[in-house]
This record gives C-alpha cells, sequence and structure tokens, in this order.
C-alpha cells in the first residue's frame, strides 16, 4: 500500500510537473539529485493523508531524491539528507523541514511542505547530503508558482 501511495505521489509530481515546473535534477560526479514542486492541491486525499500532507491552494509540496549511477548504467537510490531554505526573489527566506519517506524496495525521498503566493518566484536553496565522505551538494533553483482560483 505505502509502495503505491509513493509511486502515485512521484507520478503526480511528474505528471503534473508542465504545470508548474518540469522535475530536474542536477549531476554531481555518479549522482542525480532530483527534485519537484507541485502545489499540495494537486495531490489526492488519499496521498495527502497517508504522508500527512495539507492540501492547499496556497501551499506547494518539494519533493528531493538521490539515485547513484552504476557501471552496468542502471541507478541505485541513495539514502540523502537535505535542508535548505526556500523564499519569495524580494526576500524573506524560511528553512524547509524535509522528512525522510520510503516506497517500493529501496526508493528514498525527501519532502517537505511551503507556502506559496500567486505569480511569485521563489529561490530554493538545498544542500543535499549524498555521501558522508563528501561535502554536501548545493542546488538552488527559482520556480514560479499559481494559485487555483
Amino acid at each position: 500500500m505505502r509502495s503505491a501511495i509513493l509511486a502515485a505521489l512521484g507520478l503526480a509530481a511528474w505528471l503534473l510537473s508542465p504545470l508548474v515546473g518540469a522535475q530536474q535534477f542536477e549531476q554531481v560526479g555518479d549522482y542525480q539529485i532530483h527534485y519537484s514542486a507541485v502545489n499540495t492541491s494537486f495531490l489526492s486525499d488519499e496521498i495527502a493523508e497517508e504522508y500527512g500532507i495539507q492540501r492547499s491552494r496556497a501551499h506547494a509540496l518539494l519533493n528531493v531524491s538521490v539515485v547513484e549511477e552504476q557501471d552496468d548504467g542502471t541507478t541505485r537510490p541513495v539514502n540523502a539528507g537535505v535542508s535548505g531554505s526556500a523564499g519569495p526573489l524580494s526576500g524573506g527566506q524560511s528553512a524547509l523541514a524535509f522528512r525522510n519517506v520510503r516506497g517500493a524496495g529501496d526508493t528514498r525521498a525527501q519532502i517537505a511542505t511551503f507556502r506559496i503566493h500567486d505569480d511569485e518566484p521563489m529561490r530554493f536553496d538545498l544542500d543535499v547530503t549524498y555521501d558522508r565522505n563528501r561535502e554536501p551538494a548545493r542546488v538552488s533553483f527559482i520556480q514560479r508558482f499559481y494559485i487555483e482560483r
């Protein structure tokens, strides 16, 4: 059941990404740091309830996951730590509270919810720890959100 919900969450983010910003990733050596942000109103009631996510037109969900590329061309999920902040370009960054979610097999992701304002670009600054023997990777991006009326 949990794996189906996590898969649905990932699928919802992937399917809806053209509406609110495409799934993106940063390549750091053999690691891919994937991130996507979607308005929580796009989530089903079941997914929101299972993961304790408040559905709201004024809130969005940031999903971050890391995979390591293997020699045979496959990827392996990595248990990564994520910290960071988000806020409007005009200033006022707020810390994001990430939590770990797991799915089928080794599927792992870090998720955080945050408040959005209509048609206002937001800056995200993330530190992703994908290997405890290396410095965290810095991932920064800007995304504009729209509130359904």
